[in-house]
């Protein structure tokens, strides 16, 4: 009878801008897990411009969050496809009804939460930039584009979302 191995379920939390994508990165590399971020999720579905897809831009390009009547079931559905790996999620759950619909669909191993000062986030929001295409970001202190507000592969200006401006940054006091 040859070993058993039990995949791993793991969730990343934390505020915008609290280096989720750079933790992750090392954690999905050193450990092999598949990686299920929303905000590519939903990226690809306004690409794609799907039923979930339309409206989530229109709230996105507000500053808001996805409902979770949208944004549960569109992530559930894309574990399904991961149902033979280990998996690290990032960005769901957001809420407390995500968590739970969540918890009753899977056995979750282990929660990461990133802890970082308003002050600090505050900083890195305002210096992150992206690509809305394809989600590149840009952060001028630590990853400037090679031409201000150009981006490096395809040559086209990037913006700053909604929710990275310091006025959006000081109104939401990060609820999520």
């Amino acid at each position: 009878m040859g070993a058993s191995t039990r995949l791993l379920c793991a969730v990343i939390m934390g505020a915008p801008g609290s280096s989720k994508d750079t933790v992750l990165s090392c954690i999905i590399k050193h450990l092999e897990l598949k990686h299920l971020s929303s905000g590519d999720l939903l990226r690809q579905n306004m690409l794609l411009g799907t039923e979930s897809g339309v409206p989530a831009k229109t709230l996105i390009d507000q500053g808001k969050l996805i409902p979770d009547d949208v944004m549960t079931p569109r992530a559930l559905h894309e574990l399904k496809n991961l149902m033979e790996h280990s998996w690290l999620l990032d960005g769901f759950p957001r809420t407390l009804p995500q968590a739970e619909a969540l918890n009753k669909a899977y056995q979750i191993d282990t929660m990461i939460n990133l802890n970082v000062p308003f002050y600090v986030i505050k900083q890195r929001l305002t210096a992150r930039w992206i690509y809305l295409a394809s989600g590149r970001v840009y952060k001028i202190e630590f990853n400037p584009p090679k031409t201000v507000g150009i981006d490096d592969l395809t040559r086209e200006p990037f913006v700053q979302r909604e929710d990275d401006k310091p006025d959006t940054i000081d109104s939401n006091h990060f609820v999520w």
